[in-house]
């Protein structure tokens, strides 16, 4: 069973807004819904459901951390745009866009930590490879 969204806890909401906002776009994700006075924020698809959510907690806890969350992306060239984007909008070099053959064969990623110190990643995974 796929897995429909999933949200993470952010200790300021305004400094993970501009990176995430600048980070997705290459992958044609923004905020698609907002609740709570702008501490919810949904990010998805135009016209569809948001699939990753981030919420301001006064408390948010550093245990458990980091968090990996990878995004897929649909070209090389998008994995490289997300991570310009997500680099200029300050996050923090976690592995350059390029193959990983240890992971599979077809696998191109990207990986940076949010302000948060949580590993996002972008992903291609390239046809016949």
């Amino acid at each position: 069973m796929p897995i429909s969204h999933l949200g993470i806890r952010v200790s300021n909401i305004a400094s993970s807004k501009a990176f995430y906002d600048a980070a997705l776009a290459p992958l044609g994700t923004k905020v698609a819904m907002t609740f709570q006075e702008g501490k919810v924020l949904g990010y998805g698809p135009p016209k569809k459901a948001p699939y990753f959510w981030i919420h301001e907690h006064e408390d948010t806890a550093k245990e458990g951390r980091p968090v990996h969350i990878a995004f897929e992306a649909k070209s090389k060239e998008e994995v490289q745009e997300f991570y310009d984007a997500a680099i200029a909008a300050g996050g923090k070099d976690n592995g350059a866009p390029g193959p990983r053959p240890n992971y599979t064969p077809n696998y191109w990623g990207a990986f940076v930590h949010d302000p948060e110190g949580n590993n996002i990643e972008a992903v291609f995974f390239i046809p016949n490879a």
